[in-house]
């Protein structure tokens, strides 16, 4: 009918009589990629002929290079001695009347560094003993002490740190559960805190925490002193003094303030494991961005095995002899199964004692060597042709069955 045609009238028709699109309507609805060199896939590539020649030559350089890499780094980590001492039975296990007994053996480990004679069996096993004295400051009635013998100086640059086992910081709901605005300073009102990342440690009696969430909640409060009691060569009883300042990283400051933004201590709360350490609330705000410890803490560790730093000393060396250590049992553990220890460790180029990554390059570098030996045996024994046709599977004998 032509009164429906007179739009197209000019157009011509293909063989069923319908108006044939034009080159620009072509142009303009194609779904065909743009002519690049990117869209169309003609980007200069590399793509290198695995022959023996250049495979196996490959791997016996990666193996070259992986081994002393390896070496290196083990030696650097055999260069660090560490002291670790369990002290989560310590309220079960150890007297109770002041004298000390020896800790059993699975309590404690001693690496020293290489090439030293001394070895675990060959020095006097830790001795323990528990007290708990409720005339002491608040967080130090229940006491673990434990003598502990050095067989060689120590440092300079000695370091304490607490160990916890079976704890799994980087759990989802764990890692989210914390205010980040609120710990840089900022007011945060309790219903932005109920609306919040922190649940379930939000508010309580219509007061925010401060700071909120499960992270800050249950932050380590079991404090450890050291004293060196008697000396191997009976010089006199002294301290060995660590700082608790410089622990922690220099750039994570930041994201803490002196004071909060709220107009008085008494419109927040102290989270509840707090309590004891502010049984009446707070009476000045305290001051996260001093507090390394904290900081420390709120540095999620990724595996459910970890240690964190207390304190340090650069400066003084550890000397030979006997000493004692004091750790305090408030932190719990054994309710979800894990451990608290005391570790005293040194440092090398490398860092701490690690001496896994060391063993991966040199593992890495045998599996490199080996491949590559075995290739060329294989080489040798039967090569194979570059190109031989006859190899495609429609050239073979079988190919139609």
């Amino acid at each position: 009918m032509a009164i429906f045609n007179r739009r197209n009238k000019d157009r011509p028709s293909n063989a069923d009589g319908d108006a044939a699109p034009t080159e620009k309507e072509k142009v303009k609805w194609s779904k065909r990629p743009a002519n690049t060199a990117f869209k169309q896939q003609r980007l200069k590539a590399w793509q290198p002929i695995l022959t023996p020649k250049a495979v196996l030559p490959t791997l016996f350089i990666i193996g070259l290079i992986f081994a002393p890499i390896g070496a290196l780094i083990v030696w650097g980590s055999g260069k660090v001695t560490t002291i670790t001492l369990d002290y989560t039975q310590c309220d079960v296990d150890a007297p109770t009347d002041g004298s000390f007994q020896a800790m059993p053996t699975s309590a404690f480990d001693y690496a020293f560094k290489s090439g030293s004679s001394e070895t675990k069996s060959s020095i006097s096993a830790p001795t323990w003993s528990f007290s708990n004295d409720s005339s002491r400051p608040v967080g130090q009635e229940a006491r673990c002490e434990i003598e502990f013998e050095i067989p060689y100086n120590l440092g300079p640059g000695v370091f304490l740190y607490y160990k916890l086992t079976n704890y799994y910081q980087n759990h989802r709901r764990y890692v989210m559960s914390l205010d980040t605005t609120q710990l840089k300073g900022d007011r945060r009102s309790t219903s932005q805190i109920d609306d919040g990342d922190c649940k379930p440690i939000t508010s309580s009696g219509g007061k925010p925490y401060y700071p909120c969430g499960l992270i800050a909640n249950s932050v380590f409060n079991g404090k450890n002193q050291i004293l060196l009691t008697s000396c191997l060569d009976g010089a006199q009883n002294q301290t060995y003094n660590f700082t608790e300042k410089g622990i922690a990283w220099g750039g994570i400051k930041k994201n803490y303030a002196v004071t909060p933004g709220y107009d008085s201590p008494s419109d927040v709360l102290p989270p509840p494991n707090w309590a004891r350490r502010y049984p009446d609330g707070y009476t000045e705000f305290p001051n996260l961005y001093e507090d390394e410890h904290f900081q420390i803490w709120m540095r999620i560790a990724a595996l459910p095995t970890f240690r964190k730093l207390w304190a340090r000393n650069d400066d003084e060396v550890m000397t030979q002899g006997r000493y004692r250590v004091a750790a305090y049992m408030n932190y719990p553990v054994k309710q979800f199964s894990g451990t608290k220890s005391v570790v005293i460790s040194t440092v090398s180029w490398i860092g701490g004692k690690q001496p896994f990554l060391g063993w991966a390059y040199i593992a890495a570098a045998i599996l490199c060597v080996v491949l590559a030996i075995a290739g060329l045996i294989r080489h040798l024994v039967k090569p194979r042709k570059l190109g031989d046709m006859s190899l495609l599977s429609w050239n073979q004998s079988n190919a139609g069955r």
